[in-house]
């Protein structure tokens, strides 16, 4: 099951191939945000209390364009006696 600090590689899109770490799930629109992944432009209009400009921010994906990394597990040492 995909959740938040999954490491995941990236099966479509213009970061194919990659991987990352997930930092936000939409559950009921099956999307994740991954970071560093799907960078977009997001234009902010000037307000009273924020400075506006162009930032860079993750973008969501789709559930279906992601797949789990499997980790090697580590073993447990036990001491023999």
């Amino acid at each position: 099951m995909i959740k938040k600090g999954s490491k995941v590689k990236i099966l479509a899109g213009k970061d194919k191939k990659k991987e990352g770490e997930i930092i936000e799930i939409d559950r009921s629109q099956n999307r994740a945000k991954v970071k560093g992944m799907n960078i977009i432009k997001k234009h902010i209009k000037t307000t009273k209390e924020k400075k506006g400009g162009i930032f860079s921010k993750e973008n969501f994906i789709h559930l279906s364009n992601l797949i789990i990394v499997e980790e090697k597990k580590q073993k447990k040492v036990g001491v023999k006696k």
